[in-house]
């Protein structure tokens, strides 16, 4: 994974996207020296494979019910 500078980035963008789109280039954009950001292709997914994951990671059963009160603690919490 090349670093390369914010700067270079912004110059660059065009190139630089077309390199993330096309060949799968992932780059890490560093400024002053740091590491800030990545730049990485987005995973796409296709349907059979979310159902085959879901299929394969039952949901929580628990999982809703406190979906429903970490909600209800939000709204009073907003009403404050």
């Amino acid at each position: 994974m090349p670093d390369i500078t914010a700067t270079e980035a912004a110059r660059r963008l065009s190139d630089v996207l077309d390199s993330v789109e096309h060949d799968g280039e992932h780059y890490t954009i560093v400024r002053r020296g740091k590491p800030i950001a990545r730049l990485e292709p987005v995973a796409h997914g296709h349907g059979a494979d979310v159902l085959d994951l879901l299929s394969r990671h039952p949901a929580d059963p628990a999982w809703a019910d406190q979906l429903v009160v970490m909600r209800s603690l939000l709204e009073i919490e907003r009403h404050r």
